[in-house]
């Protein structure tokens, strides 16, 4: 049976410029292949070419195969390319829109087969919250929202924790409110590590970053955090 994986990251990585790569050398070590294929999934950014370029230069560096899926010009065949995959890594953006395509390609029937296939789902920010039941979005400008994503795994997801200083009390307004039971936060510069679905590990590739779950409990916040690694 074939170990099932997700990479969420808070925030930081390739996007803006490369840096020390923790995260990315963290994903790819998940695989045990001189050489594995890795690709990226740049929706939410609308295909951003700056986005695709900093793709392969950070994953060309990690001696990866690399390849990218676009859905703004000419599209692949989407199962051969999804499942001839070791890993897929979805960029960042605007989530709404990003599951949208997705959902009118058929792209997210795919991406549950591959996950069960044992190809590692990774991503940022979008790319985060996509795997879960639900997701905190900044995809409308005038607010956060909650929007239903893919739902590989269970829960609502939150990135950028700590970067936004809107997020924390959207969290906490949505909890009070018992709009949600609880919330899984992931910080910047941190990505929550689920293994089998059930497992669920902080990797730490910045500041002391760390990825919790908030909640409530006799009436009071209650702030769970889950066991921590530093990238290396």
């Amino acid at each position: 049976m074939a170990i099932k994986n997700i990479v969420a990251i808070g925030g930081g990585g390739f996007g803006r410029s490369l840096g020390t790569l923790k995260i990315e050398k963290y994903i790819r070590s998940l695989v045990r292949k001189d050489r594995p294929k890795i690709c990226f999934i740049p929706t939410a950014s609308g295909d951003n070419d700056l986005y695709k370029l900093n793709f392969y230069r950070a994953f060309s560096e990690l001696n990866c195969t690399t390849s990218h899926l676009d859905f703004f010009s000419r599209t692949e065949n989407l199962e051969k390319k999804i499942l001839s995959q070791d890993i897929i890594y979805v960029g960042g953006g605007n989530t709404k829109s990003m599951l949208a395509v997705w959902n009118e390609w058929h792209l997210n029937y795919i991406l549950k087969i591959a996950y069960e296939k044992g190809i590692i789902m990774s991503g940022v920010s979008a790319g985060a919250i996509c795997w879960f039941d639900k997701g905190v979005t900044d995809s409308f400008s005038d607010k956060l929202e909650i929007i239903n994503c893919l739902g590989i795994v269970k829960g609502i997801a939150c990135p950028h924790y700590d970067e936004e200083k809107e997020r924390e009390p959207f969290v906490n307004k949505i909890i009070k409110s018992q709009i949600i039971d609880s919330c899984i936060c992931i910080e910047g510069n941190c990505a929550l590590h689920i293994k089998d679905d059930f497992n669920y590990e902080s990797i730490n590739f910045g500041n002391k970053k760390k990825c919790l779950k908030i909640s409530k409990e006799n009436n009071k916040f209650k702030k769970e955090y889950f066991k921590n690694y530093e990238c290396i």
